[in-house]
């Protein structure tokens, strides 16, 4: 078991960095004095180089990919854009979802809820096109385990799809409640980039 707060070095090569980020740590520096710590600075002390491609929410753990100077980023940051990065999530939302073996999909688009930054909201009329696609693993009590694919990659797309089909991920305070989770029970448990697939084990 990791010690909290401390980063893990999944793979490092000449091309990227991919490290499994704790629950509560930032992807990147926020305003203030207070949120310097974080991911990218902790990737950088070590390979200067590093680029960030892609971001994980603070209350999130698991892997984060970076770049290897500025070429590297812009390729890995193409592949995203493309849609040919698979990134699989584990989470644990509140209430039973159905155990069929299937993958459904959540195709709500979404948008800044601007007078409650950081929050995002569903709008049908403004909002972006978002795609998460999703499977039942286990009840857990009255809480049920599930696999996340993002297909596209809004900002709090899992959270907030999850909210609106009425199965917020526990630990959730910004879109469900605390519900007794000592942390947001969401987790990025497999990146697959070209030839690369880093896996890492959920904590929850």
């Amino acid at each position: 078991m990791k010690e909290a707060g401390e980063l893990v070095w999944l793979h490092v090569d000449e091309t990227c960095v991919v490290v499994d980020k704790p629950a509560g740590l930032l992807s990147v520096p926020g305003r203030g004095e207070d949120k310097q710590d974080c991911a990218a600075a902790r990737v950088q002390a070590r390979y200067p180089d590093a680029l960030i491609v892609h971001r994980l929410d603070q209350p999130t753990s698991g892997l984060l990919l970076f770049a290897r100077g500025a070429e590297m980023q812009r390729a890995f940051s193409y592949e995203f854009m493309q849609r040919r990065v698979h990134k699989r999530y584990v989470a644990v939302v509140e209430g039973l979802l159905p155990l069929d073996g299937n993958w459904h999909e959540i195709e709500l688009p979404l948008i800044a809820d601007w007078p409650n930054r950081p929050k995002q909201k569903i709008d049908h009329a403004a909002g972006k096109p978002a795609l998460t696609r999703w499977r039942a693993l286990s009840h857990e009590g009255q809480r049920t385990r599930v696999a996340l694919e993002p297909v596209t990659g809004r900002s709090h797309q899992l959270r907030v799809h999850l909210m609106a089909i009425g199965h917020p991920i526990a630990g959730d305070a910004l879109y469900g409640n605390e519900s007794g989770a000592e942390r947001l029970l969401l987790h990025a448990c497999e990146l697959t980039v070209g030839a690369l697939t880093v896996e890492s084990p959920v904590p929850f």
